[in-house]
């Protein structure tokens, strides 16, 4: 199937730019924003396609658009069998985390505090577009803060453990993060990540965590909720540009892409959205959001949208345009472009500024080059 020779006849699609050399994003990306193009990919396209989202853990999304087109029969036929067991893989792992979070509603019978789901559980339960061919290994709720002990030893005794951490990374989750250690299920292998806010409480963003469970929507016939829908594209937004998981770079793009686009139906949900960010202190991530699932995915959003939150100076867009760009091609062994590296690890270096205070952050980055060293 792989061939050298030949090239994906695929432009860049309509509305989504070329980066500074003039050259096309990668196809993975072009197959993101237009999939109705998908079925006139030629097989060495499909190749390249399946490649780039293998290495990007976004190959269940690209089945489920072939299937939402209606248009696996019209594709080479090489590419069925991958995008088959992706679909397979993905209700699979759906199953597995709707079990684990009836565990966890068990496991937390009888309390009264509200259960949020963050993420790609909220998705999945909400029935999102956002969760359709969606990757995700662990459960992410939120709960208030005041609330976090209880949680966390109902947890324990139900079969839940700390994944293993140094004394240094306990004090790390427990006075300057957001969230406690993950834990993971020791039969069922599930990793529950418990939040009491979407934002560190050391960081230089803040966020009213408060506000957030307030204005949560209840799931019906449950006792869980899910973020209103401006605070669940906010949080993507904070959860792609404030927390340095580069991995799934492009699966929080599409994410933040579907969300938009599934909101847009509400005719005054910009407003909302705008509103909201600048309540909440995240008119710039809002920004940086925006910006870029125009750019790179087409999503479309009202004209001047972005010049109404936290616009960054000039040379600060472009450099973030630059950075956040590269960051999104997947690393592929053959042919990973110049600069990838070095913008990944710069938005790395930008999320542990954002983290932390300069003091804190030296203190915690001298601790783990000193374990690094000592582990060698």
């Amino acid at each position: 199937m792989r061939s050298h020779s030949s090239k994906p006849s695929w432009r860049p699609p309509r509305g989504v730019s070329r980066d500074r050399s003039g050259r096309a994003r990668p196809l993975l990306l072009q197959a993101l924003a237009e999939p109705e193009r998908l079925p006139s990919l030629s097989a060495a396209g499909w190749d390249r396609l399946l490649r780039e989202a293998r290495r990007a853990e976004m190959l269940g999304r690209i089945a489920a658009l072939v299937a939402g087109l209606g248009a696996l029969d019209r594709i080479p036929t090489p590419a069925r069998d991958p995008l088959e067991a992706a679909r397979l893989i993905v209700e699979q792992q759906q199953r597995l985390i709707r079990w684990e979070i009836t565990r966890i509603l068990h496991a937390l019978a009888g309390s009264d505090f509200p259960i949020v789901l963050l993420k790609g559980a909220a998705y999945l339960l909400a029935e999102l577009p956002a969760g359709r061919g969606r990757l995700f290994a662990d459960v992410d709720i939120m709960v208030p803060a005041e609330q976090l002990v209880q949680v966390e030893e109902r947890l324990l005794q139900a079969g839940w453990e700390f994944v293993t951490l140094d004394r240094y990374d306990e004090r790390y989750y427990r006075s300057w993060s957001h969230e406690l250690m993950p834990m993971r299920h020791r039969h069922r292998g599930i990793v529950v990540d418990v939040h009491h806010n979407i934002l560190p409480p050391v960081g230089r963003l803040l966020a009213d965590a408060r506000l957030l469970l307030e204005a949560a929507r209840p799931l019906p016939g449950s006792r869980l909720a899910v973020l209103a829908p401006p605070d669940m594209i906010l949080h993507s937004a904070v959860h792609m540009f404030q927390s340095g998981e580069l991995h799934s770079a492009l699966r929080d793009l599409t994410d933040l892409d579907a969300l938009l686009r599934h909101f847009a139906r509400d005719p005054g949900f910009f407003d909302a959205l705008v509103a909201r960010a600048h309540a909440l202190g995240l008119a710039r991530p809002l920004f940086y959001a925006l910006r870029n699932t125009r750019r790179l995915l087409g999503t479309p959003t009202p004209e001047g949208l972005e010049r109404r939150v936290d616009i960054p100076p000039r040379p600060v867009r472009a450099l973030m345009d630059y950075l956040v760009s590269r960051a999104m091609v997947p690393r592929l062994p053959d042919a990973t472009p110049r600069g990838v590296t070095l913008s990944r690890w710069a938005l790395h270096v930008r999320y542990q500024w954002q983290r932390m205070p300069a003091r804190l952050l030296a203190r915690h980055l001298l601790h783990k080059a000193l374990s690094r060293r000592a582990a060698r």
